[in-house]
């Protein structure tokens, strides 16, 4: 196959998410009003967090609303990937998958371009929610929204790639929503996007340690120090890593010959 067949197929795929993206506006509306809810609710109840944070003075109170928000924007992402993925399971319970999957064009590549366009709409929704969040004093330096796009890149492709490696596993749409509330609300809660990890030690080691091998807390840190020009290089190292290996499995996963979809009768 020539480049340019690959770029056509990339662009395509791109294409129909943004579409389908788009004209879902309960999706966006959905998307954007969750994390609100939280910032205004939990900022009103928690004024105040003392930690050590990224913003100088390293110790000090920072408002409560400063500090989640890279959390917030980290489950935009998760729940952005989870619905993305959801659509694989429809589109193979309505059968448009077999369309993508009898493609000349390797299935890993297939599946990267999903995921990639999964997480690029993710980013105006996690910007949209930044610039929403201005209003409640979450103002990170104006180079913090430039330094954060590839972080935001990096944990939506991390998010995404766990959501595409699930549905590889579920057959019927209704089994996808209860795996989501089994993997959303466990891996949200047990990280640090609430609260700072040595809290959470406080309050019980296995949780700590619990929250500490959660990729999501690794993506959130990530997005945090990145918001105000720093850089996590173990959270890096584990979101990138965690993402080479989501994705793997979902390769594996959709492979008709060794995956989930050989023991359930190829694509559909």
């Amino acid at each position: 196959m020539s480049p340019a067949a690959y770029l056509r197929c990339g662009a395509g795929i791109l294409t129909r998410e943004a579409l389908r993206f788009v004209n879902q506006r309960g999706r966006f509306i959905s998307a954007l009003v969750r994390p609100l809810v939280w910032l205004v609710i939990f900022a009103s109840g928690f004024r105040f967090v003392l930690g050590v944070s990224i913003i100088p003075p390293y110790e000090t109170y920072i408002p409560y609303q400063v500090y989640i928000a890279p959390g917030l924007i980290a489950m935009i992402q998760l729940f952005n990937g989870m619905q993305s993925s959801l659509s694989m399971v429809y589109d193979r319970e309505m059968g448009n998958m077999r369309t993508l999957l009898i493609s000349p064009l390797p299935r890993w590549y297939l599946l990267t371009c999903k995921l990639a366009a999964g997480a690029l709409i993710s980013i105006p929704l996690a910007y949209a929610f930044l610039g929403i969040a201005w209003f409640w004093e979450v103002e990170p330096p104006l180079w913090g929204y430039l330094a954060a796009l590839p972080a935001l890149l990096l944990s939506g492709i991390m998010l995404g790639a766990l959501g595409l490696a699930l549905s590889s596993l579920i057959r019927q749409l209704e089994n996808f929503a209860g795996v989501m509330n089994f993997v959303i609300f466990p891996m949200f809660f047990a990280s640090s996007a609430l609260y700072p990890l040595w809290r959470v030690k406080e309050g019980g080691l296995p949780l700590y340690y619990v929250s500490q091998a959660n990729p999501f807390t690794h993506a959130v840190e990530l997005i945090r120090y990145a918001l105000y020009l720093e850089v996590d290089w173990v959270s890096l190292a584990v979101v990138a890593g965690c993402s080479l290996l989501f994705l793997m499995l979902a390769i594996l996963g959709y492979d008709p010959g060794r995956g989930m979809l050989a023991r359930k009768g190829g694509g559909e």
